[in-house]
């Protein structure tokens, strides 16, 4: 078993540090996407940290928006915070200098990654840049991560249209959100969600994932069609065949278990825009929890 458990957020995300004693006091000890995750790993007593993310580059001390923290503990400099919003390899870079940081100060020798949604990217981008040096990496889970695209970049590269939305209405009002929210916030990222993008990134990380254990999750609660299943069914941001990484060869993700929650939606934001309670998120259901138990080995 690893000595530690690290959790990462996806894009857009604003996550506090955390480690197993302290978390921010007010609000969301995690934030708004894996609060719950943590909380299930400290109840369980295991040694589980989060790696501080932002919008834009700097230190993470609040997140004044939805479901949102304040009052947090420990700050770490900005070179060990993921700018959730800026380049995949930028972000990888940072989190790796996180992980080396774990092993300094906190005599972490070995991690399992969880990463949520782009946070399953920052992780792999993580991984090829800490070369084998820092602490060793014993296992990645990835819930609803783009491994081969998504809504967002798959949009607003032209490989999907509003006609392939079949006239869905939840379809219809997350496309017309997606552009404005992408040109308001992205410093890069939405760019490189696109299966176009992706699928080049992923040839150049070959070997990069050999002899880590990886589990995919996917969700797939938006199914109004079946064609194109580049979108079909999709959990709000991105299709089950992405979560699942189905498309991804081997060469890339040599050893693999691939998991369903047809049921569910990639975070408690779509929960909550959709009306649903928030344990249908991929990030707030014990039964994805139970998931990552088994695949971590505990």
């Amino acid at each position: 078993m690893a000595d530690a458990v690290v959790l990462v957020s996806g894009g857009a995300a604003v996550t506090p540090y955390t480690d197993p004693e302290r978390a921010a006091s007010a609000g969301l000890a995690a934030g708004n996407t894996m609060t719950a995750l943590r909380a299930h790993f400290v109840a369980r007593g295991i040694r589980v940290f989060t790696a501080p993310a932002r919008i834009g580059a700097g230190e993470v001390r609040e997140d004044a928006g939805w479901q949102g923290f304040d009052d947090v503990p420990v700050v770490l400099p900005a070179g060990v915070t993921i700018n959730a919003v800026g380049r995949v390899d930028d972000a990888g870079a940072a989190l790796a200098a996180f992980l080396r940081w774990l092993a300094d100060e906190r005599e972490v020798g070995s991690v399992d990654l969880v990463g949520h949604s782009m946070g399953g990217l920052f992780s792999r981008a993580a991984i090829r840049e800490l070369g084998g040096g820092g602490p060793r990496i014993e296992h990645l889970v990835t819930l609803g991560t783009p491994w081969d695209g998504s809504v967002l970049g798959d949009l607003l590269d032209g490989e999907l249209s509003e006609a392939d939305a079949h006239g869905d209405p939840a379809a219809r009002q997350i496309f017309a959100e997606a552009r404005p929210y992408a040109d308001a916030n992205s410093e890069g990222a939405a760019a490189e969600v696109s299966r176009r993008f992706l699928r080049g990134w992923n040839d150049a990380q070959a070997g990069v994932l050999d002899g880590i254990p990886v589990t995919a999750v996917g969700a797939g609660y938006f199914s109004a069609a079946t064609e194109p299943a580049q979108l079909w069914p999709h959990d709000g941001l991105v299709s089950l065949t992405s979560g699942r990484a189905d498309e991804v060869p081997a060469t890339v993700l040599p050893r693999v278990e691939r998991h369903s929650f047809g049921d569910h939606v990639h975070s408690i934001f779509f929960a909550e825009a959709f009306g649903l309670p928030w344990e249908r998120a991929l990030t707030w259901d014990p039964a994805v929890f139970a998931v990552v138990d088994a695949a971590l080995g505990d």
